[in-house]
Parts: C-alpha cells; structure tokens; sequence
C-alpha cells in the first residue's frame, strides 16, 4: 500500500486559471464556456466540445496544442497523455511535483468539466453490442478520477449543476473552496461507480451471466426521506438511471412529502395494478403492502366500490393504486375514504381538482403503467450482503392449468382461479385469496401456516357481510396438507387453485374430489416473503 506523502495542505481557496472541458452532453455548455472565459480563465478543450465553443465566438484552445499530439484512433486516445493527467495530478504546492511539471512543461488544470459518452442510454434504446461497445468512455473517467484525487487543487464537474455550482462560487468567493472541491470528488467518484456498474451489468448480459463473480447496483438520489419505516431510522430514495415505470418515475402532483412505507406501499399497489392491463378497468388497494381490495369493472368508480367491499376497514389510511387515467368520479369516490396516496398512469384536471380539497393526499402520475412481463431483478438486503433474483413474471392463462379433479371447473370458476392467482401473486406468503367476478372476496396474508390463512381470508368476508359460495380460492404455495383445502371449501369456495408439488398432494387431491370441489394445478409457484 503506497504511503502518503508528506503535501502540504490544501489551499482553501483555488483560483481558476485553466479548464478542461469535454462533454457529451452539451447542455448548458456555451452559457458555461462563456462564463468561464469572461472570468478569465482559459478554456482547453476536444473535437465536438471544442468546435461547439468556439462557434459561439468563445476563445477556446484545442488538447492537442497541450499535448502535442493530435486525436487520433478514431477519438478513443486524445486525453490519456502526461500533459493532461499531469496538469489534474499535480499538488502545486510540493515542491518535487512542482519542479517535475516546470520540467516536462506541464501546465496545472484547476477545473476538469467532463460528461461521459452516453452508454446507458445507448443500451436503453436497444444498441447493438458494437455501438455499446463504441460508447464506452475511457479518457472521461481517467480525467475525472485523476481530478477528483486531487480534490485539494482540481474542481471535477460531471453535469451541469456540479457546473453552476462552481459558477456560483467563482462569482461569489473568486474561486472553488475545499469543502466544495471535496463534495464534487465525492460525485464524481460516485458517477464513475454508476457508470461503470452500467458496464459491467450489461456485460453480464451479453454472456448470459445471471450471477457474475462481482455485482454493482448503482443509483441516483431521488428524496432525502424523513425517517425510514420507523422514526429513528434514516432513510433515501434512489432511483436507477433507466427505470421501469413506477412510483420512481411518478411525479407528484400534490399532497405530502412521501415516506418510506409510502413509497413501499405504493410500489406494491401499483405494481399489482400492473397486472390488469387488459380492457377492464382496475383498482387496487393497498395496506402495509398487502392488498386488501382489488376488483375489476366497467370503469374505475365501479372498480373503485368493489375494491373497497372486500375490507373497507383496512382500506382506512390506504394506498390506491389504478391502471387508468384517473376522472372525476372515481376521485370523488376515493376522497371519501382517507387514503394517503393515490397513483395512476394519469389524471384528468376534474380528479385533481377534486383531490386538491384533500391537503394531506398525495397524487401520483406517471403515464404509464409498470410492464408487468419487464425481465429484471430484485434486491433484498442481508447481513454482510444482498439477494439478487430475477423479477416474477409469472402470468398463466387458462391453457397453462392442469385440472386434477374429478370435477372440471367451469368457464367461470377458471376465470375466477385465475384472478385469484395473479392477486396471490402480490400477497405476503402464506397467502389466500377468494375471489369471484373479478372481484376479492377475503384475503389471509402473511401467517405461519396456511390454515390460518384461509381462516382469515372467510373470517374477513364473513366480517363484510361477503358470500363466498361459488368463489374460486388461490393459495400462491401448495398445500401441503389437507385442512387449508377444507378450511377453503367448507367456506363456500367452488374452485381451488394452486401450484401443486406437495409430497401429500394425493391428500389433498382426494379432499377436494371428497367436497365436489374443481381443483387446478399451475405448476408455478408465486411465494412472497
């Protein structure tokens, strides 16, 4: 390990006498230029970049003067040279670096402006692997690491509000301070990271890797949140550089700042609404993560009402997630009930009106909704490391069943299974779903065992005055005795669906014939921790 040397300390103050810049991403970068040079510092700068400031009538020097050797490999060496790396390394103040730049004639850079080639969205819009490949940056890393090292002289800006800040203070101070030089070498190593997290992940990729020797996961900050799921803990939101639509995309129209369990709840919501992209309009609603409600109809009010029959006692305080443009009626439908958040893939000027009346509710649109069949991953985090599984895509269709009974199930109660399932999907294991007509009947969530849960789930729509004669119940896991089948028929329901796989599943199967019930196997199982 390399020891440190004996440098002086770091001025406070630099003042800016030399910048590099090259940037991709030429937002904001004649305004910048401009300001730069009419405070008298010269401008040093590479092929685009360079000719884009100097066709705005800004004096502007190109690397190659510096350097003494032109671009050349078609732009991929035009940076990496003593005379850049240099100029960013060198501490002015030691003398040994001092007397080795005025030998080798070395001129120090005080502020390196630098954004990279855009791999990420090259890989978002579907390049191939050569153009990926073509738009991986080299010389905009090394500038950037080389800089931000050495943070005590050089300023290191990686977007353009790294860049007004330091314009700020060039017009406030006459120069970058340490504590802003040391901030910005913070993002900048930060932006390296991500990008090179892009790199690494879509090569994975490309080799079929799904569990590469080393994984990087990247975000960028979204919210400072207040506290996290409890009052004492810290807590932020990230969110990735190309995201899948969702509570991370959503702009909030109105309503409180989010909170952690607001934002995981309203995740769950949305991403179980997802799942209804068809004709019928859905709603869902949502309580610590698990739903409570979730009907289909002919538009959002009706989904809306049925929604809400299933447990209009938990939806108190609740998260309503719905898979179309929100109108007036449904809003007016919502705002009956206090909700803390409403999401929706957009909302007409008469729905938030009518949620304006409501201070504390926050509204989110996102005009969209998430792709329920999206290939991706999710992470989950353990001491000393983290889970990482691919997204459960899972989605059945009458043809994927497999009818074990003697009974077949009808038209009807295969639908009804269906349903049933898809909201298993999204229920805290072990989980119990009875449903019919597109509507939820009783859901049992998160208990130890599945009896319990389907004694919950009738215990429920008997509490609501709900009939479940007829309805089709969905356990997302096999049953792995007998007692939840007959806790599920003895209840009323008609159709069991469920993935099969059970060592007793002859039992069950037995049990089920023995109630003159249909059963189906999916041959898919859909747990949720």
């Amino acid at each position: 390990m390399p020891a440190a040397p004996d440098f002086p300390p770091s001025p406070d103050k630099v003042v800016l006498k030399r910048a590099l810049i090259s940037v991709s991403d030429k937002t904001g970068l004649i305004d910048a230029a401009r300001a730069l040079a009419d405070a008298g510092v010269e401008l040093v700068s590479t092929g685009g970049t360079k000719a884009a400031i100097a066709a705005a009538g800004i004096p502007v020097k190109d690397v190659a003067e510096l350097t003494g050797f032109p671009e050349m490999m078609d732009g991929r060496v035009k940076t990496l040279h003593p005379k850049v790396h240099g100029g960013l390394l060198g501490v002015r103040d030691a003398p040994a670096h001092a007397a080795a730049m005025g030998e080798h004639g070395i001129g120090a850079i005080d502020l390196v402006y630098v954004n990279l080639y855009p791999f990420e969205p090259t890989v978002a819009a579907g390049g191939d692997y050569e153009t990926c490949v073509e738009n991986i940056d080299i010389g905009g890393p090394a500038m950037i690491r080389s800089g931000a090292k050495n943070h005590g002289y050089v300023a290191v800006c990686t977007d353009p509000a790294d860049m007004a800040e330091v314009l700020a203070a060039l017009k406030a101070e006459g120069g970058t301070s340490l504590a802003l030089r040391k901030t910005l070498a913070a993002r900048a190593y930060a932006r390296t990271a991500a990008y090179d997290a892009a790199i690494s992940a879509w090569f994975a990729g490309q080799l079929g890797q799904s569990a590469p020797p080393r994984k990087a996961i990247a975000g960028r900050l979204i919210q400072t949140l207040r506290y996290g799921e409890n009052s004492h803990q810290s807590a932020a939101f990230y969110g990735f550089e190309h995201r899948r639509t969702g509570v991370a995309t959503a702009r909030q129209l109105q309503g409180k700042e989010l909170s952690y369990n607001n934002i995981a709840d309203t995740d769950a919501a949305f991403e179980l609404a997802a799942e209804f992209d068809g004709p019928d309009a859905a709603c869902v609603i949502v309580k610590h993560a698990n739903p409570c409600g979730v009907a289909t109809g002919p538009n959002l009010l009706e989904a809306h009402r049925r929604a809400l029959e299933c447990d209009p006692v938990s939806a108190f305080g609740g998260i309503v997630a719905v898979n179309r443009r929100l109108d007036r009626a449904a809003a007016e439908a919502i705002a009956e009930v206090f909700t803390e958040v409403v999401i929706a893939p957009g909302a007409d000027d008469d729905a938030v009106a009518v949620f304006a009346a409501k201070k504390n509710l926050r509204l989110l649109v996102t005009e969209g909704l998430p792709n329920a069949l999206d290939a991706g991953e999710t992470f989950r985090s353990v001491a000393g490391g983290f889970l990482v599984q691919s997204r459960d895509t899972a989605r059945l269709t009458a043809a994927d069943l497999k009818i074990v009974t003697k009974r077949a199930p009808t038209p009807q109660e295969v639908e009804d299974m269906l349903f049933a399932f898809t909201i298993a999907k999204h229920v805290k294991s072990n989980a119990i779903v009875f449903a019919r007509g597109g509507q939820t009947l009783g859901v049992g969530a998160g208990q130890m065992n599945r009896k319990d849960s389907a004694r919950i789930a009738a215990m429920r729509a008997a509490d609501f005055g709900l009939d479940l004669k007829g309805s089709a119940c969905a356990s997302e896991a096999f049953f792995p005795f007998a007692d939840g089948l007959i806790q599920a028929a003895e209840a009323g329901a008609t159709g069991v669906i469920q993935p099969g796989g059970s060592i007793r599943d002859e039992e069950v199967i037995a049990a089920a014939d023995a109630a003159g019930i249909a059963m189906a196997f999916t041959g898919v199982r859909v747990f949720r921790h």
